[in-house]
């Protein structure tokens, strides 16, 4: 019996201690139960992506060698209403979080309630706005209520369901604030006190993990400040005794309606986490690992697209993005395999030439491991270290975790590159009607409208609940005016604070205007035909999302603030700025919820062939359409519409908008330091033609699509296609090497298998190698589909990867002079391929003899 009681006894300390964790630092790294990380993590927004998805993203992270998932908190899609709260669907962040812990992985979790993120309003409410007195992110007391109220409400919640460290969760860093030394800077004292208040605020709820505030170097005690960027191997933090850590390291850039897309490149994106690693870095989190979609009216800026991609490793539909994934995976391996001589010493810093370093990390117990570093962009060079030669290509680093051999060299790429393509889901999109927004019909005297001398703030009259504010007036012209008999039309001048306008006079569209994020303030000017006695001017003043950064924006003013006037006349100019206007909040559609299914009778809508003939502006239009077959992503592709917003089963895709991209698109090299104008891709096409439609969304017959589009377009090209990875490529050369077969046994010795380097190529799921477009083992030239013959090329190459590779989902080739014969001996050969996957059929799968590779 006491036998037994002791053994209850020992499981129950045991429990305890599993639940009891803790989360510490010192000026290494974090400290997970005394144990010092290194900790790679990757941010995946859970209102970005819908619920179904999570799981998928979560462990295509964990096997990309992650070890957090990093999300901000949106305040207001949880709090839409002074304390009503949301946590549902995509708004779940306790689900999320335990999806997360589930995969066994930690989170960061980046309360703010301030987050930036491209999100509407930077993730305040808009009704905070409105609070009296308030004035945001500064030391005043309204402001102060509130971001104290909803950080205790998400704290309180995580810490009902246990998730942080501390009571055996998966949290284990929080932050508040976001980015806040440069406006605490220009506050001066009201900007340190506020930081010190929250500061203390977040400490008091005793979560038992350390708090962080990003972008800050005055960040007060305890807290640890961070650092964001692009490159943060410079970054010290403001205390020796804190560790360095990297909370957003940039994998991409955000893309604009009316600007080109951004690709960062993955050598330089590895050169950077390498050399932030080499420098004492313990802790890297990658903004963004997985972008999504900035569904309904949640993207900022303004002008902030829907897509919100960033080039990240996973896409915005989820799929895995090559060589961007493969590489870092390969990245994290090689810099694991370093982590008990990382987490042990300061680096030993040596100069290995002009631009050339080693950076060594000691073990008291006799390992090492070493960073062998070029910065030179253009030459790649040899240097001699610990009496051997390594070879540095330009702007690379070469990880050594034995101090001995190289496993890993950021700019040495050897995954396969992935071209995904938009294919057909051969979908049909039945029958369009359509619905005229009827300008004329406005009716001034109704219960929606309110009527005002002067102009008027949008936002103060919409409170974000709509995109869309009417300012109406009516003017009287004399039929003595000159332009009557032969004289030059009158201009109407809009001054605009943004973000766009349409101008009808009379109930026709005489024009419109937009503004752009970095420009939000427009004027439209165009010359109107008036009629003898009362005009009617409607102007349609549009958001395209709320500022999302900078100092007060709660203060940023939107809509057509003027002068209105009208030149010409002759009296010369009139001034309408201060006559009497009628605002009407929203569209006439959006009133009778034309967006949803329950609200699509509510009218009479008539065949779309008829309705569009003449490109009539403010046009509801509707169809219907069957879920297509297969688990590929979907996307709506809007090329032959303007800009408006789009609906699929009352659900909200977002703002959709073909505006072309302007830009430098003239190619790229991975050497030198990246901003996002160096690697531009997408000029002259749509900022966004694809827009997501998640399958989660959709029903298998008859989902309703409603879209509501502004300026005209044809729905009758809308399709709907399928995401699907179509041409792959690899290039391997004969020495490279992959830290798969390496491993450090003890103290400084190693093992290494006899490794003979491959080409791997794998298609999707449901996909099989079709044909091989290019092989050549030798010394081909060129890139994924511009690859051409070099000087020595082994005439089997195409016929050796058809025999292992076509009819395979995927296929590994070693690259060696046995299996292709030796073309040049003496000459260092690679094998460049291309190949192309399809859609699985019956007959390719009973053939197909599947090679398990593992993203």
């Amino acid at each position: 019996m006491k036998s037994l009681v002791l053994f209850w006894a020992l499981i129950v300390f045991i429990n305890t201690k599993l639940i009891q964790c803790s989360v510490t630092y010192d000026s290494k790294a974090l400290l997970i139960n005394g144990q010092r990380r290194i900790l790679m993590s990757g941010s995946i927004h859970y209102p970005r992506s819908t619920p179904d998805m999570w799981e998928d993203l979560i462990m295509k992270a964990k096997n990309g060698g992650l070890d957090v998932i990093d999300t901000y908190v949106f305040w207001n899609v949880h709090e839409p209403s002074p304390g009503n709260y949301n946590f549902e669907g995509r708004y779940d962040l306790v689900r999320f979080l335990k999806i997360v812990q589930k995969a066994g992985l930690y989170v960061h979790l980046r309360v703010g309630p301030y987050v930036c993120a491209e999100w509407n309003f930077g993730g305040f409410p808009v009704w905070l706005k409105y609070v009296p007195g308030i004035s945001f992110r500064t030391d005043n007391e309204p402001f102060k209520m509130a971001m104290q109220g909803f950080t205790e409400k998400i704290v309180n919640l995580l810490k009902s369901h246990n998730l942080f460290e501390s009571q055996g969760g998966p949290i284990i860093l929080a932050q508040v604030e976001n980015e806040y030394g440069r406006l605490r800077m220009r506050l001066g004292q009201e900007g340190n006190n506020y930081m010190n208040w929250a500061a203390n605020m977040v400490q008091s709820l005793q979560t038992g993990v350390p708090w962080t505030m990003c972008k800050d170097d005055g960040t007060p005690d305890p807290l640890i400040n961070t650092c964001n960027g692009f490159y943060c191997d410079n970054f010290k933090p403001n205390k020796q005794f804190k560790p360095k850590l990297w909370t957003e390291a940039w994998t991409g850039w955000f893309t604009e309606f009316g600007g080109p897309s951004h690709q960062r490149p993955v050598q330089d994106l590895a050169f950077s986490v390498a050399r932030f690693i080499q420098t004492g870095g313990s802790f890297v989190n990658y903004y963004m690992y997985h972008g999504g979609t900035n569904f309904g009216r949640t993207a900022g800026g303004p002008f902030i697209t829907t897509t919100y991609d960033y080039d990240a490793p996973l896409d915005e539909y989820g799929l895995i993005r090559q060589p961007k994934y493969g590489h870092l995976k390969e990245l994290h391996r090689a810099i694991k395999l370093c982590e008990p001589a990382l987490v042990s010493a300061d680096p030993i810093v040596t100069q290995l030439g002009d631009h050339q370093q080693a950076h060594v990390f000691y073990q008291e117990k006799g390992g090492c491991a070493a960073f062998l570093s070029n910065y030179d962009t253009e030459s790649g060079v040899r240097v001699l270290f610990n009496n051997r030669h390594y070879s540095l290509p330009p702007w690379s680093i070469s990880i050594l975790p034995d101090c001995r051999n190289v496993v890993f060299n950021t700019a040495k790429v050897g995954e396969q590159t992935s071209h995904m393509e938009m294919l057909p889901s051969n979908t049909e999109i039945f029958s369009w009607e359509s619905y005229n927004e009827d300008v004329s019909a406005l009716d001034d005297g109704s219960s929606s409208t309110v009527t005002a001398v002067g102009l008027l703030e949008q936002i103060n009259m919409t409170r974000d609940s709509t995109d869309y504010l009417w300012y109406k007036t009516s003017v009287d012209i004399n039929p003595s005016e000159s332009f009557f008999h032969g004289g030059q039309l009158p201009t109407l001048i809009v001054q605009s604070t943004g973000h766009a306008v349409h101008a009808f006079v009379n109930g026709q569209l005489i024009g419109s205007a937009f503004g752009e994020r970095k420009s939000r303030r427009f004027i439209l000017s165009k010359r109107v035909h008036l009629q003898p006695g009362t005009n009617k001017i409607a102007l349609l003043s549009i958001a395209v999302g709320l500022p999302n950064v900078g100092g007060h924006f709660e203060d940023w003013e939107t809509g057509i603030l003027g002068p209105v006037v009208l030149h010409g006349l002759n009296q010369g100019k009139l001034d309408l700025s201060w006559e009497k206007w009628t605002y009407q909040v929203g569209l006439k559609g959006e009133s009778m919820n034309l967006a949803s299914p329950n609200g699509i009778s509510t009218v009479e809508w008539m065949d779309s062939k008829i309705a569009v003939q003449d490109q009539q502006p403010l046009m509801w239009h509707k169809a219907y359409f069957d879920a297509p077959e297969g688990k590929e992503p979907l996307a709506l592709d809007m090329q032959s519409m303007g800009k408006g917003q789009v609906w699929i089963n009352g659900e909200s895709i977002g703002r959709y908008w073909t505006t072309y991209a302007g830009g430098k698109c003239d190619g790229c090299s991975y050497a030198g330091r990246f901003q996002p104008p160096k690697c531009e891709v997408g000029c002259g096409k749509p900022s966004q033609r694809w827009y997501h439609v998640p399958r989660s969304w959709l029903k298998p017959t008859r989902n309703l699509i409603v879209l509501f589009e502004e300026t005209g377009g044809d729905p009758s090209k809308i399709s709907l296609v399928k995401r699907s990875m179509n041409t792959i490529c690899a290039q391997v050369s004969e020495t490279h090497r992959t830290v798969k077969s390496f491993q450090i046994e003890s103290y400084g010795t190693t093992t290494q298998e006899f490794y003979i380097p491959k080409v791997h190529l794998h298609c999707a799921p449901n996909q099989y190698i079709s044909s091989i477009a290019f092989a050549s083992f030798g010394t081909p030239v060129g890139t994924c589909g511009k690859y051409m013959k070099g000087s020595c090329h082994a005439t089997t190459s195409s016929a050796v990867l058809e025999k292992k590779c076509v009819g395979k989902q995927s296929c590994a080739v070693t690259v060696t002079n046995s299996n292709f014969g030796d073309p040049c001996p003496n000459v260092l050969k690679r094998l460049s391929v291309q190949a192309i996957c399809a859609s699985t059929t019956s007959t390719a799968s009973t053939t197909t003899n599947q090679t398990n590779i593992h993203y």
